[in-house]
């Protein structure tokens, strides 16, 4: 019988997962070498979405100390129901130290001290390995610097030029309509559509101060709808920084989940997602 490729991959959502890296990955905190190592691997812990990377201790250049038993302030849970795949998760905001496999927390001494900034797992398949908190250090992969998170193995972003005719809309206002977007087909999300300036209402937006960081895209730039508290940061466009999304670079994209958006007369269906 044939199996759905996506199938066994959610299957394992609930687990702790690792993959190995040949890259070499260096993380430092204000100019403070912190490792440096060609043996990292790429880690899930149950229930997330994003990876972080694990290192071999043998390999870090500063003293971890044991974190105090009572662990600092607690790290609230942010879950999302990821509709599309059946399966809770824990959205990618939810701070590293909300850990969901067993094991011990680590301070890390370097930077005047970073509280919970590394976790050594219980499972056996990871021993030797720490994990480190990505939000507290500056990352390179080889000689390139990274943000967001480590990049995913098995996570694709494919842009592809359409001629569909794509509309966006809040509480019966008009914000976007094109018939030249750029479709970006993102693994395990869905298709996001990017639209040229011209082809969006800007006078119904203003700027925020709100910035995010994606490993495959860049820093994203937001602006928030006028017209309703719902349309808070909801449309954003990516910097130049990465060459392998410069089809993107200039663009208008939403947050379709809490919009409605019709492709070629026919309206979507508001999927759920993180960002729901």
């Amino acid at each position: 019988m044939a199996t759905k490729y996506s199938a066994p991959l959610m299957d394992a959502f609930p687990e702790l997962r690792y993959e190995a890296t040949a890259k070499r990955v260096r993380a430092s905190r204000a100019g403070t070498p912190v490792v440096d190592t060609v043996a990292a691997l790429l880690v899930w812990e149950p229930r997330r979405i994003t990876p972080v990377f694990a290192v071999p201790e043998a390999d870090l250049l500063v003293a971890l100390a044991l974190a105090p038993a009572a662990g600092g302030p607690a790290v609230p849970e942010r879950s999302f129901a990821w509709g599309q795949h059946g399966s809770a998760g824990l959205d990618p905001r939810t701070g590293f130290r909300r850990h969901t496999t067993a094991g011990e927390e680590f301070d890390v001494l370097a930077g005047g001290g970073l509280p919970g900034a590394a976790f050594r797992p219980s499972d056996p398949d990871l021993a030797g390995y720490v994990l480190l908190d990505f939000a507290a250090f500056d990352w390179l992969e080889d000689d390139e610097g990274i943000v967001g998170h480590p990049r995913d193995p098995f996570h694709r972003v494919d842009i592809r030029a359409a001629s569909r005719h794509i509309t966006v809309a809040l509480d019966g206002v008009l914000l976007a309509d094109t018939v030249r977007p750029q479709l970006v087909y993102e693994t395990m999300l869905p298709v996001r559509y990017y639209i040229l300036p011209a082809d969006v209402r800007l006078e119904h937006f203003e700027p925020s101060p709100h910035t995010t960081f994606c490993p495959y895209k860049g820093k994203a730039s937001y602006w928030s709808f006028l017209g309703s508290d719902a349309g808070r940061n909801i449309a954003w466009m990516y910097d130049n920084r990465f060459p392998d999304s410069t089809q993107l670079h200039g663009l208008v994209a939403f947050f379709d989940e809490k919009l409605d958006v019709t492709v070629d007369g026919v309206p979507l269906e508001r999927a759920a997602t993180p960002w729901s």
